[in-house]
């Protein structure tokens, strides 16, 4: 197995040091306190984990979810929070609350998600098609961050014949932003066919003065090192990958620690870990009933590759508290080891979707009259 060359440059956000060079991407819905505890546990507190999308109106605006999606454990460090924003000016006000309030130690910004209700109103993996409203935006987020680091996260561009990736990365440079992530889709492919790594080293060849972090397609930590080497850059960020393997980012520790340890849990601990995470997930929400129903969506990510009934793995789909999904999970046959190709594609997989973008949007990539301030989400999260 190969490992990491001891000479390998630590990964810079700022001033803070990344090792191993490993960021939990921000998922809506899934990366929230609870999830970011597992990983983190399981990766020793190595590596960067990012909070779910805020968005930048709710978050000015103290919408009650949204200030609990910003809640950080006390062993979180560096606390990392995702922005979303399409009116510069409510992006700088959500900025300068977060350093005067000390909200966050590392803020990055999304102009990565394809799904419609962000990329309808010119956000998302829209946004950097308006090269001078990307700009506005970066610059209000890094003239308020004050000492904090701002990062981006960004797709290729809208769809194969509207790529906008390399200069979106050259106007992050320019605009003092402190890394960028690539994951290596247009919008139009959500999360169909094959991430291209290819765009990734295209990008660092492009901006060769901040970190260019890669995301598509990692699955298991031999990929994030495969990643590293075949495009140069200077971390990975992991997304669907650990859905219902929180543990990767044990694996990925590690890869890139040099190890050949990878975890292999049964399907017993695999059980225990689907009811620690439905406690944290009650806790949290500070609603027993309300954990177990949120944790529903990761039943099927946790149980991919065992052999569990469509019977039982429908009564697992609706449970509605722990003592119930504790004693589903014991009538499994919970003596089943790690199976043979577990690893692999899990959540979302449709791809060349129709992006839905505002009337007019492709027709000028300089002409930002028609964004208007009420683009702005009101409310964070999934």
């Amino acid at each position: 197995m190969t490992t990491l060359a001891p000479s390998l440059p630590l990964l810079r956000i700022g001033p803070h040091t990344v090792q191993p060079p490993v960021v939990l991407a921000p998922m809506a819905g899934i990366t929230n306190a609870p999830f970011r505890t597992l990983c983190r546990e399981f990766s020793g507190g190595k590596g960067l984990f990012v909070s779910e999308m805020i968005t930048t109106r709710a978050l000015v605006e103290r919408n009650e979810k949204t200030m609990q999606l910003i809640h950080f454990d006390a062993s979180e460090t560096p606390r990392s929070i995702q922005l979303y924003g399409v009116d510069p000016v409510t992006v700088g006000k959500a900025v300068r609350m977060i350093v005067d309030e000390n909200l966050a130690d590392h803020i990055d910004l999304n102009f990565g998600c394809p799904v419609p209700k962000v990329t309808r109103k010119g956000g998302g993996s829209a946004l950097p098609y308006k090269r001078p409203l990307l700009r506005a935006i970066l610059n209000q987020a890094v003239s308020n961050a004050g000492e904090l680091p701002v990062t981006i996260k960004m797709r290729k561009g809208i769809d194969d014949d509207h790529m906008t990736y390399l200069d979106a990365g050259r106007i992050a440079v320019e605009e003092g932003v402190t890394a960028v992530a690539l994951h290596g889709r247009t919008a139009a492919q959500h999360y169909g066919g094959t991430a291209d790594w290819d765009a990734i080293a295209r990008l660092k060849e492009h901006v060769p003065e901040i970190p260019v972090l890669g995301n598509g397609d990692i699955w298991c930590a031999d990929d994030a090192r495969r990643m590293m080497r075949e495009t140069g850059c200077d971390g990975v960020v992991v997304g669907r990958g650990c859905l219902g393997r929180p543990w990767l980012f044990g694996d990925l520790v590690s890869e890139f620690e040099g190890s050949e340890a990878r975890q292999a849990p049964g399907l017993r601990q695999v059980a225990d870990v689907m009811l620690r995470h439905a406690t944290l997930l009650g806790e949290w929400i500070g609603d027993e009933t309300r954990g177990v129903i949120d944790f529903r969506k990761h039943v099927a990510w946790y149980l991919k590759g065992f052999a569990v009934g469509s019977e039982m793995r429908k009564k697992l789909a609706v449970t509605s508290s722990l003592e119930e999904l504790g004693g589903q999970l014991q009538e499994l046959d919970l003596d089943q080891p790690w199976p043979d190709g577990a690893d692999g594609p899990r959540g979302r997989t449709s791809g060349n979707n129709r992006v839905v973008l505002p009337d007019g949007w492709l027709k000028d990539p300089y002409d930002c009259a028609g964004v208007s301030p009420d683009a702005e989400l009101d409310t964070s999260g999934g």
